[in-house]
């Protein structure tokens, strides 16, 4: 499908980082890791600077799903675990979580319609041009990009943050959130929609921790600091020199302070069949992350859940 360029000057507002508190959604696999589960939580603990909306459950496809339709219902399921642990201070409404897509897109014209994609068309379609809807992507954007496929006019009302691809140097593209849906990730590098991109190894994958840090700061903080540490501590075999990347807190630190995660303004890249990047200087301008402020983005998040845990240090309840 042909998307006619959005407004420069539209798109160049949208890129700059917002100044105010700000509306999102988050589109996310979460049963497919574990990284997904600090993301949900990091965004619902920050209620000074962020209004979580809804959260779709995206689809995937690995060792711990059979298939995108499995992928995405255990998805979902895993979201309603993470907010039933949480504090009531940050538990949502009902008909909060919405279901996503059950396939990958057939083709690139193809949308693949889903509770999560009428969702975000309606929330985006009622969003003022001067308010725009943040969207945020850390799983296969099937979800997004069928959006986008349904009702081009979104474009206009909505910023994409995306986990999506690998740094623009390194060898290869196969990060698994792009590869998962490739037709989805073209939509979102080709249609003009405002995004910014938020690469895997060579930038994100600078944010790791380790189980003593866990222990430390996550363990003992509430219901949902012991599910945290449990699914971090289980997640390996052996943590004799290991750290792993929680990914998916890259785009939730920038939206809390956007110098956590300095970006700069470059082409978007073609994604080509052998998924590699090819890089047209003609192409509509996106925001890349050029690195992330690791200590900074961990710090806010044991501090958060330090506050919202039961007991005289927090709030939670």
């Amino acid at each position: 499908m042909n998307f006619p360029p959005l407004d420069p000057q539209l798109l160049q507002r949208r890129l700059a980082p917002p100044a105010a508190p700000l509306r999102m959604v988050l589109d996310t696999d979460a049963y497919n890791e574990i990284d997904d589960q600090f993301a949900v939580v990091y965004a619902l603990l920050s209620p000074e600077r962020l209004t979580v909306e809804a959260l779709y459950a995206a689809p995937f496809h690995n060792a711990r799903s059979s298939g995108p339709r499995d992928g995405m219902e255990k998805s979902y399921a895993e979201i309603h675990r993470l907010l039933a642990r949480l504090p009531a201070i940050a538990r949502p409404r009902n008909g909060y979580v919405l279901r996503g897509a059950t396939a990958w897109l057939p083709d690139e014209r193809t949308p693949v319609e889903s509770e999560a994609a009428a969702d975000l068309i309606a929330r985006a379609l009622a969003s003022p041009l001067e308010d725009p809807l943040y969207v945020v992507a850390i799983g296969a954007s099937t979800n997004i990009a069928s959006a986008l496929l349904l009702e081009p006019m979104i474009r206009e009302r909505i910023v994409v943050l995306w986990l999506g691809g690998h740094a623009r140097h390194w060898p290869d593209t196969r990060e698994f959130n792009l590869r998962q849906d490739p037709g989805a990730s073209r939509i979102l590098l080709d249609c003009g929609v405002p995004l910014l991109r938020f690469p895997c190894m060579g930038v994100v994958s600078h944010l790791h921790t380790t189980l003593p840090e866990m222990a430390a700061h996550v363990q003992g903080k509430g219901a949902i600091g012991a599910y945290l540490f449990e699914i971090f501590r289980d997640h390996h075999a052996d943590h004799f020199g290991y750290s792993k990347q929680l990914w998916d807190l890259a785009p939730i630190g920038w939206l809390i302070n956007p110098q956590w995660a300095p970006m700069e303004l470059v082409s978007s890249p073609r994604l080509t069949a052998e998924i590699t990047w090819a890089f047209d200087d003609s192409r509509h301008p996106i925001s890349c992350a050029r690195y992330v402020q690791r200590d900074r983005i961990f710090q806010d998040l044991f501090t958060k859940l330090r506050q919202a845990a039961p007991g005289p240090q927090g709030q939670g309840r």
